[in-house]
């Protein structure tokens, strides 16, 4: 499996967003969920998933979150991180989810929408931070995966408002039916399939070709 950076790197930075999420939500008491959304919207997670040495190891924990309230425009504040052990709820929380994200290979913004959110991650700590770090990576695949099939495709949802079924839109776009299928069973990833394939599925559905691309 191709990794965003090397593993060298990966104790400094699961250290450091675990450092990152345990000043944020214990220290500057601000909810987890709310801060991991403004990591991601500032493109701070970008640069970490990516690997940006600057990110990842340049700068501590305390620094990231700064970094990131200072993109949002909001007001730093000079508080010292308490003194903690390592398996603080609110450190592993961050330090796992940091591992995950480099073992998957997904964008933070991905793993967050397939539902897991900071909440769902601390509501493992019990049962996980004592235990292996494959067997939270186990767990988080099977919630991202769970959510994953619950979300419809936007082809699917597109089709089923111009009232079309499967067949229908196979015969109007020549697009065979199994392939239709598959892509809305997300089991054949659309945004890599042929250009004219999905320029048939729009041309059929009267939409853009980038309404039925996933993001």
């Amino acid at each position: 499996m191709m990794h965003s950076y090397n593993d060298t790197y990966l104790d400094d930075a699961m250290c450091n967003l675990g450092d990152m999420m345990d000043y944020a939500m214990f220290d500057l008491k601000l909810n987890g969920d709310d801060f991991f959304t403004s990591f991601m919207e500032t493109g701070v997670a970008t640069q970490f998933e990516m690997g940006n040495p600057k990110v990842i190891t340049g700068m501590s924990g305390v620094e990231l979150c700064d970094l990131v309230l200072i993109k949002e425009k909001k007001e730093i504040q000079a508080i010292s991180p308490r003194n903690k052990e390592f398996d603080e709820p609110e450190y592993w929380c961050g330090w796992a989810l940091c591992y995950f994200q480099w073992y998957s290979g997904l964008r933070f913004i991905d793993i967050y929408r397939r539902g897991l959110t900071i909440e769902k991650i601390l509501s493992l700590y019990d049962g996980l931070h004592d235990e292996d770090i494959s067997l939270f990576v186990k767990e988080a695949y099977k919630i991202i995966n769970s959510k994953k099939k619950e979300m419809v495709t936007n082809l699917a949802k597109i089709r089923k408002a111009r009232g079309l079924s499967q067949r229908q839109l196979s015969n109007e776009s020549e697009v065979t039916y199994r392939m239709i299928q598959l892509y809305e069973q997300r089991q054949n990833d659309i945004n890599k399939a042929s250009v004219a394939t999905v320029v048939n599925l729009a041309r059929a559905l009267g939409c853009d070709v980038e309404d039925i691309l996933e993001r």
